[in-house]
């Protein structure tokens, strides 16, 4: 799998998820391909799309800091 420099925001962001029962994970389709599975509340859904090595980790924060601000932010 590819790698993916963190910051600040994206630590915040999935230390939040977790606690919250946010989870997202990737899911192997073939060696180099990717679905991402999301689950919230027990309930997981796939992504739709497939994801190259190069991008996996970087969509996987995307979707943690998405949900991070969606629930934690907007709540303030």
């Amino acid at each position: 799998m590819g790698t993916y420099e963190t910051t600040e925001l994206d630590h915040k962001a999935i230390n939040w998820c977790i606690s919250n029962g946010i989870k997202i994970a990737p899911f192997a389709k073939k060696p180099g391909e990717w679905y991402i599975d999301i689950t919230v509340n027990n309930k997981t859904n796939r992504s739709p799309h497939v994801y190259g090595k190069d991008v996996v980790w970087e969509k996987i924060y995307e979707y943690y800091r998405y949900y991070y601000e969606k629930y934690f932010r907007d709540s303030k």
